[in-house]
């Protein structure tokens, strides 16, 4: 490990934007960016690994998917330039949580408060769809991720059945203890991770993805993420509009 890296969660970030270990991955993310989308075509690409944003003392993560190819892989920014992300700030907005609704690149001046967005997969993936063997390998950077987190974590929303599958198993390395047989995944669904030790215990929040697929259908509509959001900022102690 370079000792000049800073520490903490920047740190651990700088680490994840320069992280190679999935060649599918490699080669996806850095053929998008040469190759962009035409209404991108003025854009420097990002093309590596996505870091998580937001505060070091975040009492509340949202874990999604992966970066999206023209999203984050673009930005650089977790849910940035996407209509994923313009769902989910919309509602981190309209609950409290974010100082705009919109999230368009990585200077835009967007501030959460009190929240982190994160994700099991930090590169974009062909189709959105990592392997297990990528996740697998990808985890070790969540696992790091929690621990730097937990003096003040105390609530996540996952989003989606891939998130929570791949989520769990971190938050057990993390130190949490996580109920067996495994919670399954459901939209709103609430389960409690005791902490063994002298850590507060976490409560896991079940919430559809912010895809296209499920907000053009309906099967997600904005109140549906935005009472998700307040439940969680609520128990992990942070202060929500209605």
């Amino acid at each position: 490990m370079d000792s000049s890296a800073p520490a903490g969660l920047p740190g651990l970030d700088q680490r994840i934007a320069g992280c190679r270990a999935c060649p599918r991955l490699v080669a996806w993310r850095e053929e998008v960016a040469r190759t962009k989308r035409a209404a991108f075509a003025d854009w420097t690409y990002w093309g590596r690994p996505v870091p998580g944003f937001g505060p070091p003392d975040a009492r509340l993560l949202i874990v999604g998917l992966a970066p999206a190819a023209h999203g984050g892989n673009r930005t650089g920014r977790m849910f940035t330039g996407d209509r994923s992300g313009d769902v989910l700030y919309e509602a981190l907005y309209a609950v409290g949580l974010a100082s705009q609704p919109t999230s368009v690149s990585a200077d835009d001046g967007l501030e959460l408060y009190g929240v982190r967005v994160t994700s099991p997969v930090h590169c974009a993936p062909p189709a959105n769809k990592p392997t297990p063997e990528e996740r697998d390998t990808c985890r070790p950077w969540l696992v790091q991720e929690l621990c730097l987190l937990r003096p003040t974590l105390r609530a996540v929303v996952v989003l989606g059945a891939f998130g929570w599958q791949a989520a769990l198993p971190a938050f057990a390395a993390a130190g949490w203890t996580v109920p067996r047989p495994r919670p399954a995944f459901a939209h709103g669904a609430q389960v409690r991770l005791a902490a063994p030790d002298r850590h507060t215990a976490l409560d896991l929040f079940g919430c559809f993805h912010v895809s296209q697929r499920n907000t053009f259908t309906g099967r997600l509509t904005p109140e549906m993420l935005r009472e998700v959001l307040r439940r969680a900022a609520r128990t992990a102690g942070l202060a929500v509009r209605n």
